[in-house]
């Protein structure tokens, strides 16, 4: 059997097929490690391939990838491939593909047919042949890992994807500053104002610390607020807010009423930020201060000819079957948020009366457009906000083909809630709104706020802390 002369520190992990579906550069992710991929997972991604899903698309792409790893390589199949070259040096360690029978002892109640069961006997044979080596499968099945620890075998989550461990550890965009921060950073600072703005340059040690377009605040007699406007080497520009939570400064009739909303609100008008993501629990108006700045800098201010709001359609409960109509009127019934939304935001509006209320409602709808996911590759917006809703459920991949759609003057914001993901196989960890939250900090284009306090009722609040 193939790889009896490799060192016992390597380990050898067995790949199932669901981790191929999942991430198709996984065969480089395993460093100086052996991955062996039994037949039957070839086969079942065989029967993955068809169809335009991201689950066919990933069975085509690690089908190419394991072609690409091949050729030219037949014959060393036997002792393992070097994946070194095929990976641009990422792996170190060899490929290994089930080139005969191999029977594994399984107890009689697993039925043999099934391919999740073969996969576990090809480890618990492999396991006897190499008893000086750790023999690991990988899956991102909860049950098959369950089976295999009972058949006291190895087996491991496919972690490789996961840009945290832990989400508590995720860039929360906001920092509270305590009274020695001044104290700390006060050597040779400089505050002057321009255009009704406060401006700090600070030096010291907490500066390393700091991210551009992170908000600095700190309670008190004179409560502060401010964002790091620019970091250069070891000083920092600190910049006063707008007061959004003033009803003068009310953005489409909506004010701040807290401090994350304050700040969300001075991101989302500031036209020198591109990219704003938006993470919080339900009802803590995410959606809300996104399409009052949206209508504000699109009505108002015209920096943008118009907004678009898009959504993955995962459903909660089960599938109510096709939806009759257009793009946009297949899309309406996920579009809820946005009616309700723009309901609240219409109420604002009490000069015109009736008459006046139904004739804004008609020229927002004009300027609102309802898109669906599928259609958007090869697709650029110029000159557009677009509004991307329940980002959470985007596998990364699928976030960078939605953002790569932005033009020039196009400003992009993404809305979610990481405990509420509804696609299979994402986790708060390996999300695509997670993966970009950490990929964009320090940016001086992005800004990201996590939403604290929800704003929606006391019912909604008390059933939140509850339930």
């Amino acid at each position: 059997m193939a790889g009896r002369k490799k060192t016992t520190t390597c380990k050898l992990f067995v790949l199932d097929t669901n981790v191929l579906l999942h991430d198709p550069t996984c065969l480089y992710r395993f460093e100086e490690h052996d991955v062996f991929i039994p037949i039957i997972t070839l086969e079942e991604l065989d029967t993955h391939k068809k169809g335009m899903s991201e689950v066919a698309r990933n069975a085509r792409q690690a089908s190419r990838f394991l072609d690409d790893i091949i050729s030219g390589q037949e014959l060393n199949i036997a002792d393992g491939i070097p994946l070194k070259n095929a990976s641009r040096d990422a792996a170190s360690g060899k490929l290994i593909l089930q080139t005969q029978a191999i029977n594994g002892s399984l107890p009689p109640s697993l039925p043999v047919g099934k391919a999740d069961n073969q996969i576990l006997g090809i480890v618990m044979a492999l396991k006897d042949h190499y008893p000086k080596r750790a023999v690991i499968l990988v899956s991102k099945d909860i049950n098959m890992r369950i089976k295999a620890r009972a058949l006291a075998l190895e087996a491991e989550d496919y972690f490789n994807d996961k840009v945290l461990e832990d989400t508590d550890l995720l860039y929360t965009g906001t920092r509270e500053i305590d009274q020695g921060f001044w104290e700390r950073n006060s050597k040779d600072i400089k505050s002057w104002q321009e255009h009704g703005r406060s401006y700090y340059q600070l030096t010291g040690p907490d500066v390393a610390n700091l991210y551009v377009n992170q908000h600095l605040w700190q309670e008190g007699e004179k409560p502060f607020q401010a964002r790091v406007l620019k970091l250069e080497g070891k000083s920092a520009v600190l910049e006063t807010l707008k007061d959004f939570s003033h009803s003068k400064n009310n953005v489409w009739g909506i004010t701040a009423r807290n401090r994350e909303q304050n700040f969300a609100l001075n991101m989302l008008m500031d036209p020198n930020v591109d990219f704003i993501t938006l993470l919080g629990q339900a009802g803590t108006g995410k959606t809300l201060l996104t399409l009052a700045a949206g209508l504000a800098m699109t009505l108002e201010q015209k920096l943008y000819s118009e907004i678009i709001m898009t959504r993955v359609t995962v459903p909660v409960g089960e599938d109510i079957g096709f939806l009759p109509g257009t793009e946009e009127e297949k899309m309406a019934p996920w579009m809820g948020a946005l009616e309700d939304n723009l309901d609240v935001l219409n109420k604002s509006d009490d000069d015109g009366g009736d008459w006046g209320r139904a004739a804004t409602r008609d020229l927002i709808r004009s300027r609102i457009k309802v898109k669906s996911l599928n259609f958007m590759r090869g697709r650029t917006f110029l000159n557009k906000y677009l509004i991307i809703d329940e980002a959470q459920n985007l596998t990364p991949k699928q976030m960078k083909t939605l953002i790569t759609r932005a033009g020039p003057g196009t400003k992009v914001v993404c809305l979610g809630n990481v405990s509420q993901i509804d696609t299979p196989y994402l986790t708060e960890g390996s999300s695509g709104l997670t993966y970009v939250v950490d990929r964009f900090k320090g940016w001086q284009h992005s800004a990201h706020i996590t939403l604290q306090r929800g704003e929606r009722s006391r019912l909604a609040d008390h059933a939140g802390e509850v339930l």
